[in-house]
């Protein structure tokens, strides 16, 4: 799949970066353009691993265990949105999906089993490392996710510890990538807040993010279904007409 980034000149290293530490995985079928990819990562810090297999590529996740995968759609035989389905049952690695496909379905269903955001081709280098970087500096826990809920909010029967990133519902916790934990920690830490759909893309993806502002639509639609939640009543993430999401009290 050539023609899938636009080449700009490579920036001079700055020896740091906010992958420093990290690993990531790329999954690209076109080895020139899985290269370069590979090489901004492993500019910015990151420990990179590249396959352009399906297989392999859900086998190296659960070795590796990455931080990041930057993820083609139209992969041979086990296509991206499966490898992303699979990954996704096992690991909560931040997850870029990027296509050549012009048909929006295809981004839609990326996103619908477990992508946090996705890049149409061709697209600027620098521009994917921006959205990176810009997850990567999402607060995070050191270590190991408290179990310490005293600290802990509570919308009736949901209950969000934003600092240990816990949230449990009817005392049994819940599953959410790191994308639906940050969406309902934003809304939860200022629940009289309405926000816009701008609102939250800045706060969870960062505001150098540019794109279909209704990403934020896909991702609060499953937030909603692990919560048991109903758009029309908005028990847990209530629906502000004209404006966008606030939190509900669970009522």
């Amino acid at each position: 799949m050539s023609g899938g980034l636009s080449r700009e000149p490579h920036a001079a290293r700055s020896g740091i970066g906010p992958g420093v530490g990290r690993r990531a995985l790329v999954v690209e079928d076109e080895e020139q353009l899985a290269a370069l990819v590979a090489s901004y990562l492993e500019r910015d810090g990151f420990e990179v691993s590249v396959t352009g297999d399906g297989t392999e590529a859900v086998a190296l996740a659960r070795t590796v265990d990455p931080d990041m995968v930057v993820l083609d759609l139209g992969l041979p035989g086990l296509d991206g949105v499966e490898v992303c389905r699979q990954i996704r049952t096992f690991s909560d690695a931040y997850i870029v999906i990027a296509t050549a496909r012009s048909d929006e379905i295809d981004t839609l269903i990326g996103l619908s089993v477990g992508a946090d955001d996705y890049m149409t081709k061709p697209f600027s280098p620098r521009e994917l490392m921006a959205r990176i970087q810009a997850m990567l500096r999402r607060p995070r826990p050191l270590g190991h996710v408290s179990d310490d809920r005293s600290h802990a909010q509570q919308f009736g029967a949901l209950r969000i510890d934003v600092a240990g990133r816990d949230a449990w519902l009817d005392g049994e916790p819940i599953a959410l990538t790191r994308t639906e934990f940050d969406l309902l920690a934003t809304l939860a830490e200022h629940p009289r807040l309405a926000f816009s759909r701008r609102q939250l893309i800045e706060s969870v993806w960062g505001s150098t993010w540019v794109g279909d502002e209704h990403l934020v639509d896909v991702h609060i639609g499953h937030l909603r279904r692990k919560l048991g939640d109903e758009a029309t009543t908005g028990r847990f993430v209530r629906t502000i007409r004209g404006v966008g999401y606030r939190m509900g009290t669970g009522e």
